[in-house]
């Protein structure tokens, strides 16, 4: 689990114009919550910010006015839908050895049987409770051999200690579907020539 250490501001402006003052200062708007406190609206630094939300569920200490120092997981990420830059982050307030919610992505490892059979992500991420400190960055499952109409379930996903589920574990995660024929073209073919007889 990495930690990224981010310096950021406390911003009293608000509505679209601040904001767009704020990115064009390459700086990003955001909003830390959690533990039944206010929310803090802050001003992050918009490369460190990028750079941190590259690893999923990525641990910020927050340094914030030089005077209070606070842990975060990013919680929701708003992002220019043409550009891509980053618009507005959500991020919730956690402590050390507190138990979070996340979502941690599903990576394959192995090659399925032979056959052209496809392999479905029904869940790209899968729910689960760790501690704020210790979250896994990602877990992996072996489709090696795997024939079609197999699936694998959260329950047959090894996690990491201390982490557990956070949804049913009859839940599928990956399923291998059956290649699919492809019609004979020629046949299409045939018929045309006779229809234009």
């Amino acid at each position: 689990m990495s930690e990224v250490k981010l310096t950021v501001q406390t911003r009293t402006e608000f509505g679209k114009g601040a904001a767009r003052r704020i990115r064009r200062a390459n700086q990003v708007p955001g909003v830390l919550y959690g533990h039944g406190s206010d929310p803090i609206h802050l001003t992050l630094p918009g490369h460190d910010l990028l750079l941190a939300l590259r690893t999923p569920n990525v641990l910020i200490a927050l340094d914030i006015d030089g005077k209070t120092n606070e842990l975060a997981i990013p919680k929701a990420v708003q992002r220019d839908p043409l550009k891509g830059f980053l618009e507005h982050v959500d991020l919730q307030l956690v402590q050390r050895g507190e138990k979070v919610n996340v979502e941690i992505p599903v990576h394959t490892e192995g090659e399925l049987a032979a056959g052209g059979n496809l392999l479905e992500h029904v869940l790209n991420a899968l729910p689960v409770e760790a501690e704020a400190t210790h979250i896994p960055e990602s877990v992996s499952v072996s489709v090696e051999g795997l024939e079609a109409g197999a699936s694998i379930l959260a329950k047959d996903i090894a996690l990491p200690k201390g982490t557990t589920l956070a949804v049913d574990g009859d839940t599928v995660v990956l399923q291998i579907l059956a290649a699919q024929a492809e019609e004979p073209a020629a046949e299409g073919a045939e018929g045309e020539e006779a229809a234009e007889a």
